[in-house]
């Protein structure tokens, strides 16, 4: 029996882990793609122009 309780923490932790890489490769494209594309490219635009701005 000492066999079951060592492995069922691994198979737990396996299985969550499974579950959050199927969610996040589900989660990627979709409706929501364009605008968190909208949205990185805002962001290093802003940062593109700080660093621009900044003297030298």
């Amino acid at each position: 029996m000492d066999y079951v309780s060592a492995l069922v923490p691994p198979v737990v932790m396996a299985g969550f882990f499974i579950a959050l890489v199927v969610t996040m490769v589900k989660s990627q494209g979709g409706a929501n793609k364009a605008k968190e594309d909208a949205a990185v490219d805002a962001v290093i635009a802003r940062a593109e122009a700080a660093r621009q701005a900044q003297p030298k």
